[in-house]
């Protein structure tokens, strides 16, 4: 008879000693579990699995995310001619597509999860929890990308800027996408309701419109201490630098790198988050 136990968890039976009487002792042999899956395979199954889950509702997201963003840049246009103020209408409209979905939708995504006990599937899986939040957070952001671009090529035609230089959004996008991403996800985590989460998640969105559209020598200084900790600040004002006629990329570089320290923070903050969350 062949047996269905997995030699892992079969137990075995020892002979008893000569002399010795009743049963037979049994001793359990348990293999040691698999080991925890590794940061990358495991971010990768978990971005593919958002990706397709993420992608019925891609075109609403980008027509929703993007036709916002034309928009206001088409309302500053009876407003602001041409100038520093331009670029930063143009630069700051383009990373609003980001913050869109990074702030917006995701802090939703994680509030729902939390709330109907996804979390717990996740929790059952060997990945990592920096996995996890890294693949959610890349998928949405993603679907961001055309938007993004096709927002920068038409603020820059409006505005009359060159394009010579927009390739600086390879950089701009992700950058931006993880540090908008990981706070997104931080307060979808910690808000108790998912109500709460949608709130704190348009809030920030706001946030980013007021703070990164507007150009930053029309705030208010106290406005403009708060803008300077907006995470997506930084890569608006390298996407906006990019537009001169000769561009100092010496400060671009220095505001890309804040931008990916505030992102690293940030992620690993949303990553504290979804472990809080996870062992509730």
């Amino acid at each position: 008879m062949t047996s269905i136990i997995p030699a892992r968890t079969a137990t075995t039976r020892t002979r008893p000693a000569p002399g010795s009487s009743g049963p037979d002792p049994v001793c359990t042999v348990t293999a040691p579990l698999a080991p925890r899956a590794r940061l990358l395979p495991s971010l990768a199954a978990v971005y593919r699995a958002q990706l397709s889950r993420a992608r019925v509702a891609r075109i609403p997201l980008l027509f929703v995310a993007t036709f916002q963003s034309v928009g206001i840049m088409i309302l500053m246009r009876g407003v602001v001619d041409g100038g520093a103020e331009a670029r930063a209408v143009v630069a700051g409209s383009s990373v609003l597509v980001v913050a869109f979905v990074a702030l917006n939708l995701l802090a939703q995504y994680f509030g729902q999860l939390r709330a109907s006990g996804g979390l717990d599937h996740y929790a059952t899986l060997p990945v990592p929890p920096a996995a996890v939040v890294l693949g959610a957070a890349a998928a949405y952001a993603s679907f961001t990308v055309p938007g993004t671009v096709f927002t920068a090529i038409t603020g820059s035609v409006l505005f009359q800027l060159p394009m010579t230089h927009l390739w600086v959004l390879v950089a701009v996008v992700p950058l931006s996408g993880a540090a908008l991403a990981g706070l997104g996800a931080a307060l979808g985590l910690l808000a108790p309701r998912p109500e709460l989460a949608t709130l704190l998640g348009q809030l920030g969105m706001s946030a980013a419109l007021l703070l990164g559209v507007l150009p930053a020598e029309r705030l208010p200084e106290p406005v403009g201490w708060a803008r300077d900790l907006l995470p997506s600040t930084y890569g608006v004002e390298a996407l906006a630098r990019s537009f001169d006629a000769r561009p100092d990329w010496g400060i671009i570089a220095f505001f890309l790198a804040i931008c990916a320290a505030v992102g690293v923070l940030s992620l690993a903050v949303a990553t504290w988050a979804y472990r809080r969350a996870a062992v509730r």
